[in-house]
């Protein structure tokens, strides 16, 4: 009898403490949200509005065939791992026709950068840097990247801060900008030996013999790269195995213009990149990179040509759309199959550096067709009416708890509150933790969580009256009939996770956000039972009012169909047939 006595004060005795337990959780999750300063969920594109743009596919060079569903839906992939890359979890990317892509980003995210990266849709390319300098001002003005950042195995800068540094891998440093990784040197147009970036402009396009050498050298000595219209055309055209000059900004905001060898690595061949924050040493932020096992050859064979030259060619650029966004220089072979680029990183460029080299391949060419703005108008009209509906349906359940539990109601509504609480200090929590958005399919969620929480609580009171039933107080029925009650609500919300899970996997957009409330809202519901609906009941159940069976208390034993009296009436009937016999 011991044993049950002491497991009995276990459930019973400590409710109080199960309920400040989950007090404080709710108190510190709401003073962080107030801390955050973001007080209110992220509203989605369909109700804060946002920004719409159309993507138009279109054939690369001699590749007449590249509209096909398979590109497409690969690059409706790529832009969507792009996008959620920013954080932008609920914007949407999805095929129009057979040659369209529209992206929908919601208004309270950087449409702006989300952007740039949805619409730079030209393959990822590693090139060797042939020569280099500052463009649309004075070279001598302004510091080219050789003449700053320029580096060579065994020179003085060993000890600069951009040089790379790796504990554990070979690691390629960023020059001017601290970005990505290219390709060997094929062919060089510039004049051998050359280590300035002026001597090859320089140079007259007759001391060449090859045509196609002193066209380049023409186009480099004209380009003009501080001219927005001019870099957007700079290399249109060109194949990836020929020169060409790009347009590149360094890390002073000035553009570099340059002569670009043969791509020799593509963005294909990059496996993942990261971005990570160097605790160790004082590298600060800096981009990790893995390469397929055939990228990892050919990124070995680039770089061990590379370091053996002379700055500027002992770097390589990374070009994405025409654009070079990283030109690190390289100081030693690197044949572990991954590097990392360190060099004066701010977060955000480091970040838009590993996005861009993990989804820098797309299977075709696209141009932004239109780009519009979207009003929430619509979606207001929609979320407005959906919360009507929500609250009807709340207040009949309310009406329902009150009319047929009574007093239990009381603790229903309270655990209600509870959970409503929770769900929306932790939604607006997650806007800026994972880029969570509420739409209105997430709406939804939260509405039918109603119904899946109310019968949690259903059931819980029906195995503590079921117990009164048979005959048994208050205090025992609720101990007795909460391991059942708990076995019934945990298969039951495992369901409905379970199809929340299934449901968030294999959809896309809108009716993934139904998916995460639904989820979400069925786990608290679990928490909210456990560690709120039963220390609650196991409390109420010692107060008079609950214990005694008042009419109001919704456990009343006359309305239940029991007769309190009825086991005494049994004890007493025996001895009294005994006399009569």
């Amino acid at each position: 009898m011991a044993a049950p006595k002491k497991g009995r004060q276990g459930t019973q005795g400590r409710p109080g403490r199960t309920l400040a337990l989950i007090l404080i959780a709710i108190v510190a999750l709401t003073g962080g949200m107030f801390a955050s300063g973001h007080t209110t969920p992220r509203l989605g594109i369909d109700l804060a509005g946002g920004t719409s743009i159309t993507l138009q596919a279109k054939n690369e060079p001699g590749q007449k065939n590249a509209i096909n569903p398979t590109n497409m839906n690969t690059a409706v992939d790529i832009m969507n791992r792009r996008v959620n890359g920013l954080g932008v979890t609920e914007a949407e990317v999805q095929t129009q026709g057979e040659s369209n892509i529209i992206v929908n980003i919601p208004k309270g995210t950087n449409s702006e950068q989300a952007r740039e990266q949805v619409g730079t849709t030209a393959k990822l390319y590693f090139r060797p840097v042939l020569t280099t300098e500052v463009s649309g001002g004075d070279p001598a003005a302004s510091p080219s990247p050789s003449a700053s950042s320029s580096a060579s195995t065994g020179s003085d800068k060993d000890s600069d801060k951009d040089k790379a540094t790796s504990s554990t891998t070979p690691s390629a440093t960023s020059s001017t900008q601290g970005r990505a990784v290219t390709d060997a040197l094929k062919a060089d147009p510039t004049p051998s030996g050359s280590g300035s970036p002026s001597s090859s402009p320089s140079a007259s396009p007759s001391a060449s013999t090859d045509p196609a050498t002193a066209k380049l050298q023409a186009q480099y000595t004209a380009l003009d790269c501080s001219k927005k219209t001019v870099r957007a055309k700079a290399g249109d055209g060109v194949k990836a195995s020929d020169p060409t000059v790009a347009c590149g900004q360094n890390s002073q905001g000035q553009w570099q213009k340059y002569i670009l060898g043969p791509a020799e690595v593509e963005g294909t061949d990059v496996d993942k990149a990261s971005a990570l924050f160097d605790t160790q040493g004082a590298a600060g932020w800096k981009v990790t990179m893995d390469f397929t096992s055939k990228g990892a050859k050919k990124f070995a064979s680039i770089t061990g040509k590379l370091a053996q030259n002379q700055s500027p060619q002992n770097q390589f650029a990374i070009v994405l759309d025409g654009e070079v966004v990283s030109d690190p220089f390289v100081s030693q072979a690197l044949t572990g199959g991954s590097a990392e680029i360190s060099g004066s990183f701010k977060q955000q460029e480091a970040e838009d550096l590993a996005n861009m080299l993990s989804y820098g391949a797309l299977p075709l060419t696209f141009t932004e067709a239109s780009v519009t703005t979207v009003t929430a108008a619509l979606g207001g009209e929609q979320l407005e009416a959906g919360l009507i509906a929500g609250a009807i349906g709340l207040a009949l359940v309310i009406i329902y708890l009150v009319a047929y539990y009574r007093g239990l109601s009381l603790i229903a509504i309270a655990s209600l509150l509870v959970s409503a609480v929770m769900t929306y200090v932790i939604m607006s929590l997650l806007g800026p933790a994972i880029g969570f958005a509420l739409n209105l399919p997430a709406v939804c969620g939260a509405i039918v969580a109603i119904g899946i929480t109310a019968d949690s609580f259903i059931v819980f009171f029906e195995r503590i009256r079921d117990e009164i039933r048979e005959g048994r107080t208050l205090r025992p029925a609720v101990e007795r009939g909460w391991p059942r009650a708990r076995r019934t609500i945990l298969v039951s919300d495992f369901v409905s996770f379970l199809a929340a899970a299934v449901l968030f996997v294999v959809t896309v957009g809108k009716v993934q956000g139904f998916a995460f409330t639904l989820g979400l809202t069925t786990l608290l519901d679990v928490v909210v039972v456990f560690f709120f609906t039963k220390p609650l009941m196991t409390i109420l159940a010692r107060k008079k009012f609950f214990a005694e069976g008042h009419s109001w208390s919704g456990l009343d034993p006359k309305r239940l169909g029991v007769q309190p009296p009825l086991r005494r009436t049994r004890r007493v009937s025996a001895p009294v047939d005994t006399k009569e016999a």
